[in-house]
């Protein structure tokens, strides 16, 4: 299985690593910083480098455990050692709108008990999904909208640790987090904690302290049906 190198260091920019397997543009490495798309967050792109060569990865997949690399002119690579670099611009997007639904999802959680049901995660947007969540109104959008961005003002830290599954099962602070959707394979949960505001089960990327995400921006607010409602929204460096 590869090991993944952004689940402890989310600001890592390139590492190197060892070709195991290249099966047409598929390469397999031992260990990888590239994020594979899952979780409702996009992957990572960027670039191998072998004697002097750079082949653009261009999609970043998980295959039975595997993190598999799409790689353009992948014959041109053999087995053996690699350097791979990220697109960094693309990875700090995405780790400022994932951190981004972690605030939102913590405040619609406590004004309405909504569970997030699904989100999906691009570098300049994201949306979420919630259930138990009433028909609001423009004000009331504009209220919690104000609470995330006084949220993310207050700077909390982000921070991860590892739990057993038993232990995240038990604690009713993870509910919400959805721990029995998970495989059974799976033992050990990465928890995500943003301060006192909110802790989720989450293997995506996240930005160390809150304030990096910048002032999140409302897009829409649309009805998916009586028992679910999306936000669409973004993360703004300023005001301005």
């Amino acid at each position: 299985m590869t090991k993944r190198i952004y689940l402890t260091d989310c600001y890592a920019q390139a590492f190197n690593g060892t070709i195991e397997k290249i099966d047409g543009e598929k390469v397999y490495l031992d260990q990888t910083l590239f994020y594979p798309t899952g979780g409702g967050q996009e992957h990572d792109t960027g670039v191998l480098i072998q004697h002097g060569r750079e082949c653009e990865v261009y999609k970043v997949k998980q295959e039975k455990g595997n993190v598999v690399h799409y790689v353009k002119n992948a014959e041109e690579l053999n087995p053996g050692p690699i350097k791979g670099r990220i697109n960094w611009d693309r990875r700090y997007g995405l780790m400022r709108h994932h951190t981004l639904l972690h605030v939102i999802g913590a405040v619609i959680y406590h004004r309405y008990e909504g569970l997030c049901t699904g989100n999906k995660i691009y570098p300049d947007r994201a949306r979420i999904d919630f259930n138990n969540l009433p028909e609001i109104d423009d004000e009331e959008i504009a209220d919690v909208f104000a609470e995330v961005n006084d949220i993310i003002q207050q700077n909390h830290p982000v921070t991860f640790e590892e739990v057993s599954r038993e232990e995240a099962e038990h604690q009713s602070e993870y509910i919400k987090t959805a721990i029995n959707l998970l495989p059974p394979h799976v033992k050990q949960v990465r928890l995500v904690r943003i301060g006192e505001v909110d802790t989720q089960a989450c293997g995506g990327t996240h930005v160390k302290e809150t304030r990096e995400i910048g002032h999140a921006q409302f897009i829409k607010f649309v009805s998916k049906g009586k028992q679910n409602k999306r936000f669409e929204l973004r993360a703004i460096r300023s005001l301005a």
